[in-house]
């Protein structure tokens, strides 16, 4: 029992942290987000671990660029920073002016990589040195924009926390019946506001929702 007792000591100090957090969401202009390219049934990737359905247009990829350019920082899990990575590392794909505005926006935003196998990161990015609820807290105070987070298994750390302000799906008119979901099982209802909605060319339905705090 003496040897839990560390543990203990920090769930409970992870704990303080995220409630200190969300306490301050309430006060502060920056929102943590979670935002991602979700199949009608809730998949950001199948059962193969496939996500080509998510290829946006040149409306939609607008919009992204957009909303990327709006960002003063990005928590990121492991397998999509390396997927993101090739904007950083690949020139062809400046070859076009929107690829390589992208680009410059991806390599400009300060990232946080959480990884429990990688030894380094590349460009404007650190390791994560902390719990996510203090790299949470730590990318918020350094900036008055809002900071996203991205990854399935980090985003859900971070919603079961209570820590993420808004989801933004970007519903395709795919069904894939399995696979990687984009939201976690809770254990408690996530009462949300439907603050935007926007229908693209491609036929993709943006959905952005707004957590309502103080009601749980």
């Amino acid at each position: 029992m003496a040897s839990s007792l560390p543990q203990q000591r920090h769930v409970a100090g992870v704990e303080q942290i995220a409630h200190h957090v969300r306490a301050l969401s309430r006060y502060r202009e920056a929102m943590l987000i979670y935002s991602m390219s979700v199949s009608v049934d809730g998949f950001i990737a199948d059962r193969e671990g496939a996500f080509g359905w998510t290829a946006p247009d040149e409306e939609l990829f607008r919009f992204h660029l957009a909303e990327v350019r709006k960002l003063g920082g990005f928590l990121i899990g492991r397998r999509l920073y390396e997927t993101m990575l090739v904007w950083e590392t690949d020139p062809s794909l400046r070859d076009n002016e929107l690829g390589a505005s992208f680009a410059d926006v991806w390599c400009a935003i300060p990232k946080t990589v959480f990884s429990r196998t990688l030894d380094s990161v590349q460009g404007n990015a650190r390791l994560a040195e902390a719990s996510v609820a203090e790299e949470v807290a730590a990318a918020l105070e350094t900036t008055d924009k809002d900071v996203e987070i991205g990854g399935a298994g980090l985003a859900a750390a971070a919603i079961e926390l209570g820590l993420v302000d808004e989801l933004r799906m970007f519903r395709n008119p795919i069904v894939v019946g399995g696979g990687t979901p984009y939201l976690p099982p809770v254990t408690e209802d996530v009462r949300l506001d439907l603050i935007e909605t926007r229908t693209f060319g491609s036929r993709v339905i943006y959905e952005r929702y707004q957590r309502v705090r103080g009601v749980l």
